[in-house]
C-alpha cells in the first residue's frame, strides 16, 4: 500500500511540475513575442485543458477546473465564442456577495441561484459569488471595434452549473464553481494579467 501512495504522490508531482513548467514556458513566449513583463500574479488559462493556473512570482500556486465557451473560441461580438490572447482584470465585483448569490447586470438583488452538481443545464446563465471583469490588451485580436472582451462583458465567474465545470460548457466567460472563485477573487488584483489560450 505504501508504494503505491509513494508512486502516486511522485506521478502528482511530476504532473504539477510538468505542467508549471509547459505553463511558464507557454506565458513567458508569448509575453516575450509582445514585450510585455510578466506581473507579479498572473492567470494562464488553457482552453485545451479547461483549467486556470494561478502563478505568483513565477511559481505555480494552485490549479482550477474551469470551462471556457461551449461555441469555442472566437473575439467576435455576439458570438458567445471565449476569446483568446492577453487581458488584465479590469474590475472586481461581488465582494461582499453571499456564496451562490446570483447577479443580474452585475448586481446583487438577494436572489441565491439553485446550484447543480450533475450535468443539469440551468435554465438561465447564472452569473453567481464573484465576478472579474476582463479587458482585452490586443488590438485586433479582443480589444477594438466589435471584438473587445471588455464591451463583450466578458468575465470569470462563478456559475449554478458547476457540475459543468471542466468542460465547455459557457457563453463565452469563464466559470469557476462558487468555492474556487471566493478563493482565487481574494488572491487577485485589479491589474493582475491574464493569457487565455
Amino acid at each position: 500500500m505504501g508504494n503505491i501512495v509513494s508512486i502516486i504522490i511522485c506521478t502528482l508531482v511530476l504532473t504539477t511540475t510538468y505542467a508549471q513548467n509547459k505553463v511558464q514556458e507557454m506565458s513567458a513566449k508569448y509575453l516575450e513575442n509582445r514585450n510585455i513583463t510578466q506581473s507579479e500574479s498572473f492567470l494562464f488559462i488553457s482552453i485545451k485543458d479547461q483549467k486556470l493556473y494561478n502563478i505568483y512570482k513565477k511559481e505555480l500556486v494552485k490549479i482550477y477546473n474551469v470551462s471556457s465557451s461551449k461555441y469555442g473560441i472566437g473575439n467576435q461580438e455576439n458570438s458567445n465564442k471565449t476569446p483568446i490572447g492577453l487581458h488584465l482584470i479590469r474590475n472586481k465585483i461581488g465582494e461582499k456577495v453571499p456564496i451562490y448569490g446570483k447577479f443580474i447586470g452585475r448586481k446583487f438583488y438577494g436572489d441565491i441561484a439553485a446550484i447543480f452538481s450533475d450535468t443539469t443545464k440551468s435554465e438561465t446563465d447564472d452569473i453567481t459569488t464573484r465576478i472579474m471583469w476582463l479587458e482585452g490588451l490586443e488590438k485586433g485580436v479582443n480589444k477594438g471595434s466589435n471584438i473587445d472582451s471588455y464591451e463583450r462583458y466578458i468575465y470569470i465567474h462563478g456559475t449554478s452549473e458547476e457540475g459543468l465545470i471542466g468542460s465547455p460548457a459557457s457563453h463565452g466567460c469563464i466559470r469557476m464553481t462558487n468555492k474556487d472563485i471566493i478563493e482565487l477573487y481574494d488572491k487577485i488584483k485589479i491589474g493582475t494579467l491574464v493569457l487565455i489560450l
